[in-house]
């Protein structure tokens, strides 16, 4: 718990380039199935239901590794403060580079270090995901489609240090450092005048790395899909403090898309408060809930152009062992379903008059601007998360006028593939350069008007003066 695409379906549309082939950029299967044989390891047997400290999670995942080669690969963003590794298993077709037209999924666990399902919960996903590979045509499918990074403790260190389990607040929900590592990042509405730490800053280099679209960070401590935005620039935004993104509509469905796969989330009841309906549809708006000033969830959707909610899966922070398996059986629907969503709305790329793809290109739909404008990425590649409907996609690039283009977006997670839509400049000369947000506050307090949200205008200009400069 926190705190106490031409348009067309698919990649055919007018003008869109033909999507990479499918093909293993590793073994062969062949060659992969041989490996496997020669391989085995330990926990080949099966994953139990019990709680794993850093070596059995390291031996787990070099396992995975080691035993399905062509779709698992092992890397670490970072250490803790004690040096432990913050471990990665990604899981896909390619997992050691991202494809184009491939969206990069995340899911992150254990940020409070005596919040454990989580960490367990992604450790049986590993294996779920690699055992239906090739057995259950959704699972392959999706490995297909999708690059899923795995992180099973982003607090390792927090968990070492929880020696007696507990379903109520422990110092192990610190790093060692004594720090929340969900207070921790830049805020978009206030200064959060705290120093980052190992965890976080590894953590916001990995956001920055990757072409994230969609993540979800799992926590403990109640029972409820919770979205951005988790802070505020007045406690009178609305009248029911409610702090709202531009994406609204998208993130209320994200949160719903867990909750009502859940065997209990839905329902909506409240940990201290059982017979009553505490979050309808079992989803609440961050701020509205409570406040929380530096949190993941926010950094993701403001920085990292990456659409992230908090779970919370169990009441009891640190339950004991046994009732693991059902956590389990109660979540799995709803981790897969979820991974599903990231194949929403539309993607495409930008490219010049010869073919070539435009980094830094600003593509977004009309009426969803963001405060830090979402661009492509090294192979001009974006990705919108938005629910089927009419939209206006704008895409812009200096010294020519943007193209704006009116399309019907499907829903792309039937086919997990979502709408492709590709623009071209003919006449474009000049490469963007690298645009950089500032990670001051964006939004700043201000006591006219029913103290109405203003952006920080100097931030602004100075980004959109880098743009077309």
């Amino acid at each position: 718990m926190r705190a106490v695409g031409a348009a067309g379906r698919g990649d055919e549309g007018a003008g869109a380039r033909a999507a990479p082939p499918l093909t293993c950029c590793r073994l062969s299967l062949q060659v992969a199935a041989m490996l496997r044989l020669a391989l085995l390891v330990p926990w080949a047997a099966g994953l139990n239901f019990t709680y794993h400290h850093q070596p059995e999670m390291e031996t787990f995942l070099r396992g995975v590794q080691a035993e399905h080669p062509d779709i698992a690969h092992l890397y670490s963003v970072g250490r803790s403060v004690q040096g432990r590794n913050l471990w990665v298993l990604v899981l896909g077709r390619c997992p050691t580079k991202h494809r184009i037209g491939i969206p990069e999924f995340k899911y992150i666990a254990n940020m409070h270090g005596d919040e454990t399902v989580g960490r367990e919960l992604l450790l049986h996903l590993i294996q779920f995901l690699v055992d239906k590979d090739q057995q259950d045509p959704v699972i392959t499918k999706l490995l297909n489609n999708t690059r899923i990074h795995i992180m099973p403790s982003m607090n390792p260190d927090g968990f070492e240090a929880t020696k007696i389990p507990n379903c109520f607040f422990s110092k192990g929900r610190y790093n060692m450092n004594q720090k929340d590592l969900n207070r921790n990042f830049p805020d978009v509405f206030k200064s959060n005048l705290v120093q980052t730490q190992p965890e976080t800053e590894a953590v916001m280099k990995w956001i920055q790395n990757e072409t994230f679209v969609l993540s979800a960070n799992l926590h403990g401590g109640a029972l409820v899909a919770s979205f951005p935005f988790d802070n505020s620039y007045s406690d009178a935004i609305t009248t029911e403090r409610y702090s709202a993104t531009k994406d609204d509509d998208v993130f209320k469905y994200l949160a719903k898309s867990y909750a009502s796969h859940h065997a209990t989330m839905s329902r909506g009841i409240s940990c201290s408060t059982p017979n009553v309906e505490t979050f309808p549809d079992g989803i609440t708006n961050g701020y509205s809930w409570y406040p929380l000033k530096g949190g993941m969830q926010d950094y993701n959707y403001v920085w990292g152009q990456c659409f992230e909610i908090t779970l919370e899966l169990s009441c009891c922070k640190y339950p004991p062992e046994g009732k693991l398996k059902q956590f389990w059986n109660d979540n799995r629907a709803s981790l897969i379903e979820y991974i599903k969503q990231v194949h929403l709305g539309v993607k495409g790329q930008v490219f010049d008059g010869s073919g070539k793809p435009i980094p830094n290109a600003i593509v977004e739909a009309e009426g969803r601007q963001h405060v830090c404008p979402y661009k492509t990425n090294k192979h001009g590649e974006y990705y919108l998360l938005l629910l089927p409907g009419k939209y206006k996609i704008n895409a812009t690039v200096p010294g020519v006028p943007s193209e704006l283009k009116q399309l019907d977006v499907p829903d792309g997670t039937a086919n997990l593939s979502a709408f492709r839509l590709d623009f071209t400049f003919p006449d474009f000369i000049q490469t963007p350069k690298e645009l950089l947000c500032p990670t001051e506050p964006l939004y700043q307090f201000s006591s006219s008007t029913a103290f109405r949200p203003t952006l920080l205008l100097l931030p602004l200009t100075t980004l959109l003066h880098a743009v077309f400069k």
